[in-house]
């Protein structure tokens, strides 16, 4: 289906990007697409949760965002909250979740409006918690400072019911991950951790993390957590500096909840969903994060090459002894699999030649 109406989502602080947002806008006059930038904030001007941005922007069906994966994160909460796909155009200095350069902008444009893109799903999670989130007054100056404008507490979402037992269902979309963080240096986060609704281990530590697979390689992955391939659904659990024996990464399945009690000895605790902060906890509240029902629709010129991109993108170097053997960059059979490969994924799909791409560039 021709493209109608798209998102925008710049980093105003990177040139690079305001230029290939231009270059969109270009695109969408010649072709008949409307277009509005979306999450525009300005300084003393409170900014909108993300299924207000979807309303105010008139429902786009896709959201293009231009910088690194911090404006990607901008873009993929408000597009899984309405149901629209993202595309990420790379100016930061990772870009593990963008996916194009700024030279393919019309080119992506071109695919999608032909509609031959690949789109991936991907997991996302959402939360219940003990009372809704706040923060206290002037506190979120202090938790935000050289951030621009704080995004609101979430809201209680309006079509989950409220149960005792249950808490309140907060209008969350976390791509990345969920994390509980102490606020002051000299009082550790007091964590009890609650997997299948049993108690895993009360932690004392710098913060606990929540992540999906697609958030494995951010906080979670510095923190000493495991790498997962986004294309799995399970939840990653990785404390951050525990003051015990056990400081191991625990992987769930994605169809259980974790849920983190602040305890009585604890100080306050700070709540951020993919790196930007909602409100603080104290001690007896509690959260749970669990896998949404609703998925992030992630569009692709190509399907997701994940463990060759973490290798470029994590600079992954061979080991000296293996140097001599000359590996391969890829083994990929070219006849058909076997009858014991043949319900594994393809892996004789086309994959994307790193020179190709840099000849585009190069032109």
């Amino acid at each position: 289906m021709p493209l109608n109406r798209l998102g925008l989502v710049v980093h105003q602080g990177r040139p690079a990007a305001v230029a290939a947002a231009r270059t969109a806008r270009a695109w969408c006059a010649a072709h008949g697409v409307s277009w509005t930038d979306i999450d525009v904030w300005r300084e003393g001007e409170p900014r909108r949760g993300g299924q207000a941005e979807a309303d105010a922007a008139g429902h786009p069906e896709l959201i293009i965002t231009f910088g690194g994966d911090g404006t990607f994160l901008r873009g993929a909460r408000i597009a899984a909250k309405d149901g629209a796909s993202v595309l990420g155009v790379n100016v930061g200095r990772v870009g593990f979740l963008t996916e194009i350069t700024t030279d393919q902008v019309e080119e992506a444009l071109d695919v999608l409006h032909r509609d031959e893109a690949v789109i991936e799903d991907r997991m996302v999670l959402t939360m219940r918690a003990s009372r809704p989130l706040r923060t206290p007054v002037g506190l979120d100056t202090l938790l935000c400072y050289g951030r621009g404008p704080a995004l609101p507490a979430p809201a209680v979402r309006p079509d989950a019911a409220e149960a005792v037992d249950w808490g309140v269902a907060l209008d969350v979309t976390a791509v990345n991950d969920v994390v509980l963080e102490k606020l002051a240096r000299d009082r550790q986060a007091g964590v009890a951790v609650y997997l299948a609704g049993q108690l895993l281990a009360s932690y004392s530590a710098d913060a606990v993390i929540v992540a999906t697979p697609t958030g494995s390689t951010a906080y979670s992955f510095a923190a000493g957590g495991p790498v997962v391939d986004p294309a799995a659904d399970a939840i990653v659990f990785t404390p951050v500096a525990p003051h015990m024996a056990f400081g191991r990464t625990v992987i769930a399945a994605a169809d259980e909840a974790v849920a983190m009690r602040v305890l009585p000895h604890s100080g306050r605790v700070a709540v951020s969903i993919d790196g930007q902060h909602r409100g603080v906890l104290d001690p007896g509240d509690w959260v749970a994060a669990y896998r949404a029902p609703y998925r992030l629709r992630l569009a692709r010129l190509a399907s997701l090459e994940f463990y060759h991109r973490l290798r470029e993108r994590f600079h992954l170097t061979d080991a000296p002894a293996t140097a001599i053997d000359q590996a391969p960059l890829f083994h990929r059979p070219d006849t058909p699999p076997p009858d014991d490969l043949a319900h594994l994924r393809d892996l004789r799909r086309p994959f994307r030649d790193r020179a190709v791409d840099e000849a585009r560039r190069a032109r």
